[in-house]
């Protein structure tokens, strides 16, 4: 199975969200089916067959979720984050003030939704392909 190390070193290539997808396809390699992303630490769950399941230690420093969504605030930080306009912590941090608590990637329907903290589905994009 996979190891953190190795979701490591693939997103290590991730500069903007212009390379998600590319991130994506390394993972599928490795073998993750699933993953949740975590905008309060940045830790991220990552699963795959048989059960299998390891966790990333948190990424930085606490961020408050904002109690209510700003789902139109969000869609403009997410277009500029996947235009390379900003970085992953920019991101995090904007994900946060919109009141975005997480993300899910299925890598079976190559789909990424982004959640607030109520556990509403905020946006669900297609990853290219």
């Amino acid at each position: 199975m996979f190891t953190i190390e190795q979701i490591k070193a693939a997103h290590s290539k991730v500069k903007s969200g212009a390379d998600f997808p590319n991130y994506v396809q390394d993972l599928i390699q490795l073998g993750v089916t699933f993953y949740e992303t975590y905008v309060s630490d940045g830790h991220t769950d990552y699963l795959g067959t048989d059960d299998y399941k390891t966790s990333s230690e948190s990424k930085y420093s606490r961020l408050i979720i904002a109690e209510q969504a700003d789902a139109e605030q969000f869609r403009l930080n997410l277009k500029a984050h996947q235009q390379g306009k900003t970085d992953y912590a920019t991101f995090c941090i904007d994900c946060a003030k919109s009141g975005v608590e997480k993300w899910a990637v299925r890598m079976d329907m190559m789909t990424c939704a982004y959640y607030d903290k109520a556990g509403n589905e905020l946006l669900v994009e297609a990853i290219p392909q």
